[in-house]
């Protein structure tokens, strides 16, 4: 048997909602007579006539409305089904998996902006962990912090480091007029203690450093920094904002990691959303203000 000629039952549902051929066309910008053949399509396939056809019209038969009826519901559940289908597609969110010192000290400030500007895209913020490509956070964009990915990356941050304290550490344990000075200064590391180790080799000193707190990352490493609890090896471009200010102070213009930054790597394939949010997440990483120290 030959599938029911589906083509042909929207013109038939509105034919009969409206019972007339010519309001139903108009709906549909198509001409009586098309919606006509659309509904002859139909009753030849049933086999039943769906309309009285005269002079002056049309009139739908009892079979015509039972029949219409069921279309209509038919189509209906179809709608419905696509509509919820497009909403879920047009609200799925942008999904960003991102260190947690740039999510605190960076992102996560600038998002009411965003959302000033695209108020129906929702970003969901996921932690970055180890991962080094979008597929295995399962997400569209990735920051992470490093040398240059292998992958194809955007530098959003650099993420040169300085030693930098509050100003009310300045002022109780300084001066800190040479790197020496900072040698027997309360120091504070991120993750390990090589970074200070490095640091203190580039001005040839090469003594072991004393005990000192060691933090998991630099999100809790900048609390005691800002905190007045010791001097810390401070990416600069995720304290502008309290380097302006004066509550913190770099006392050092000799950088460390001048070869790393943040890098934002995307998945291969980009909904329209994540393309407006990865362009936005570039337009703000080069209106950022300049981070050198004057």
């Amino acid at each position: 048997m030959r599938p029911i000629p589906y083509a042909s039952l929207r013109a038939f549902e509105m034919a009969v909602r409206h019972e007339s051929f010519a309001r139903a066309a108009a709906e549909l910008n198509q001409t009586a007579a098309g919606i006509s053949q659309h509904v002859r399509v139909i009753e030849t396939w049933l086999g039943v006539t769906l309309f009285t056809r005269h002079a002056r019209g049309v009139t739908v038969t009892a079979a015509g409305r039972e029949f219409g009826a069921a279309v209509a519901s038919g189509l209906a559940h179809i709608e419905s089904a696509a509509q919820q289908l497009r909403r879920e597609n047009q609200e799925r969110p942008v999904s960003v998996a991102c260190i947690a010192s740039v999510a605190t000290r960076w992102l996560i400030p600038l998002l009411p902006e965003f959302r000033k500007e695209h108020p129906d895209i929702r970003i969901n913020i996921v932690y970055a962990l180890d991962a080094r490509a979008p597929e295995a956070a399962s997400v569209d964009l990735l920051i992470r912090h490093g040398t240059k990915p292998d992958a194809d990356a955007t530098a959003l941050l650099s993420a040169e480091t300085r030693p930098v304290c509050s100003a009310e550490f300045k002022r109780r344990h300084g001066p800190f007029d040479t790197p020496i000075d900072l040698y027997n200064a309360d120091l504070l590391h991120d993750e390990t203690t090589s970074a200070w180790t490095r640091w203190f080799a580039l001005h040839d000193i090469r003594k072991p450093l004393k005990p000192s707190p060691v933090f998991a990352d630099f999100s809790l490493m900048i609390g005691s920094v800002i905190g007045a609890q010791g001097v810390g090896l401070c990416p600069i471009s995720l304290i502008s904002e309290e380097l302006a200010a004066g509550t913190l102070i770099t006392l050092f213009d000799s950088p460390l990691d001048t070869d790393k930054a943040y890098w934002l790597i995307q998945a291969n394939q980009l909904s329209r959303e994540a393309e407006i949010f990865r362009n936005w997440l570039v337009a703000m990483s080069g209106s950022a203000p300049s981070l050198r120290r004057s």
